[in-house]
């Protein structure tokens, strides 16, 4: 294992690693956490989208075995366009990879080397690339923008081709009797009326029964053939009153507010990152100062035996020397497990197979914050809430738009020809209004009217809100630094008291409860200004991402004055 520290003030050195001499056996004791690291060599896979340049600079990514070594220590670029260009270099090794985790084959991706040793820094480049959740939101942002770009083309001509073949075939038996008992009938008639009376010696013919006569009772009609044709067609909506418009608009909308929402996974996931990041921290610390204590006490568990050989001290006091180790050791196994289940929290998040060891230390600025009116500023500039409120409003708006076409006609221009030896066409212009009928417009508007309303009042509401979390982050940083400061005091009485017991236990003065007493208090005192610190890095998170700035939280990273001890460095 690598043991390193942060560069602290003589103080806090002094108070945070006061055991440092006795630190071998507390080394060994975290040498077990790490010892969990060791595993086969792995990579990290990136995906992108080979067929949408668009999805480059935001490729996402999961995980899969390869062949990196974790020894390798890969430095990881701080920079998100270093990650961009890397991300268009491996295009040409995309592969399909098998997710080690959900064991799901993912396509379109690229090994991406992760070193075991991160920086908050790189962690968050890393986070951007490795997140599902990241890359299932591009994809629909994605969506949404190829949606908006198949309706900017509606209003297009819209030219088709007809091709028709067909053969048919008609068999029937037709009944004519009724036909032709009709025919006679209005013949004799008709002839009746035509020539006048005659003697009735004269015989004339019967015509209906003559033509009746050459007329069938039935006839079967059989008939059989085929038929072919071809044309081709054009249509063109010239004026639709702005549907278009409004259609795209209102997709675009859609677009921005899943934008707004990507922004707003993307800044929950930097906070989730830095409280994992820094909890494995938090509890790396925690996990030495109690093999520390634990180290301690063994000290004083065999002062305390030589002593009670030499009768010194009574049987009782050897006993609870010997209590007080036990407890510490208990506490120094539960403290390593905590360890390793908050490295497996961070592991987990960056998808990869071993532990990632934090490199970052805990941190406290001793400056004071800008007025809290400063960082409400950037609230309302920027947080992604307020943009997803402005593109529902768009949308709102849009749809408004689209509502006031149906009292709006829509003209057209067609036209179809027929591909043939002596060809017909048929062109015109053609003009529609809705009169009645369908969506009641009225009531539509009244809908649209509504939601801009909803809107604009979710606005003032969302702002409001967005004030209010900033004011109770900043009053938070503010009280995590002063119960920071303030624990210093403890800290140096605590380890002061330690060491006079642990004098007077070796001149007889004081006995092993006292020294337990004191050594609990040092532990109490140093184990509550890490977690100070620790809720001051929080703290300063939430007021980031509230801000809709997280990646600011860097800037006050790198500017603090105080940072504890770090257990691992590259």
């Amino acid at each position: 294992m690598k043991f390193a520290l942060s560069t602290l003030s003589t103080a806090v050195m002094t108070v945070m690693l006061m055991g440092l001499s006795v630190a071998t056996s507390a080394n060994a004791n975290m040498d077990n956490v790490e010892s969990q690291n060791d595993v086969p060599p792995v990579t990290v896979t990136q995906i992108v989208n080979a067929d949408d340049e668009r999805q480059t600079g935001a490729a996402t990514a999961v995980q899969t075995d390869t062949t990196l070594s974790v020894d390798d220590n890969t430095a990881i670029n701080g920079s998100a366009s270093t990650m961009h260009s890397q991300g268009i270099e491996q295009q040409s090794r995309l592969a399909t990879l098998i997710d080690p985790i959900t064991h799901k084959a993912v396509d379109n991706s690229y090994p991406l080397e992760v070193s075991s040793f991160l920086s908050l820094e790189q962690a968050q480049n890393i986070l951007l690339q490795v997140s599902p959740k990241l890359a299932a939101n591009e994809a629909a942002i994605a969506a949404s923008q190829y949606q908006t770009d198949a309706l900017k083309t509606i209003d297009n001509p819209l030219v088709f081709a007809r091709v028709s073949a067909s053969a048919y075939h008609v068999e029937e038996d037709i009944d004519l009797s009724s036909l032709k008992n009709g025919i006679v009938n209005e013949i004799n008639n008709s002839v009746d009326e035509v020539i006048p009376p005659i003697p009735p010696t004269t015989d004339l013919p019967n015509f209906g029964e003559l033509v009746g006569e050459r007329l069938p009772d039935s006839y079967d009609f059989n008939r059989s053939g085929s038929t072919t044709g071809a044309g081709i067609g054009v249509v063109w909506p010239i004026y639709t009153a702005g549907r278009t418009t409004a259609l795209t608009g209102a997709s675009d909308a859609r677009t921005q507010e899943a934008v707004a929402d990507s922004l707003l996974d993307k800044n929950e996931l930097y906070n989730t990152l830095i409280e994992r990041y820094f909890k494995a921290q938090l509890a790396i610390i925690a996990a030495y100062l109690r093999e520390d204590a634990y180290d301690t006490l063994q000290q004083t568990d065999h002062m305390a035996e030589r002593l009670f050989e030499e009768g010194f001290i009574s049987r009782v006091d050897r006993l609870e020397a010997q209590s007080a180790l036990a407890d510490a050791k208990s506490e120094s196994v539960n403290a390593n497990n905590d360890a390793r289940l908050a490295m497996i929290a961070l592991q987990r998040l960056l998808r990869t197979d071993y532990r990632i060891k934090p490199t970052t230390p805990l941190f406290v600025s001793s400056r004071p914050l800008p007025d809290v009116s400063y960082f409400q500023d950037l609230a309302l500039a920027n947080h992604p809430g307020l943009q997803k409120v402005a593109a529902k409003r768009a949308q709102a708006q849009q749809l408004h738009a689209l509502s006031d076409t149906g009292y709006k006609p829509t003209v057209m221009l067609y036209g179809y020809g027929q591909v043939e030896k002596d060809p017909s066409w048929v062109a015109g212009i053609s003009a529609t209004w809705k009169l009645w009928g369908g969506l009641d417009k009225t009531a539509s508007l009244a809908s649209s009217n509504a939601q801009i309303r909803q809107a604009d009042l979710s606005e003032i509401e969302v702002s409001d809100n967005l004030l209010l979390l900033v004011e109770k982050n900043w009053h938070d940083i503010n009280n995590a630094q002063s119960r920071y400061q303030a624990l210093q005091s403890n800290v140096d009485l605590a380890a002061e008291v330690l060491r006079l017991r642990q004098l007077g236990l070796q001149e007889g003065v004081n006995t092993t409860v006292d020294v337990v007493q004191a050594q609990t208090q040092s532990l109490k005192a140093r184990t509550e200004q890490a977690q100070a610190a620790n809720s001051y890095v929080q703290a300063l998170a939430a007021l980031m991402q509230s801000c809709g700035t997280p990646l600011a939280f860097n800037t006050y990273l790198n500017a603090a004055d105080i940072q504890l001890p770090i257990l691992y460095s590259e």
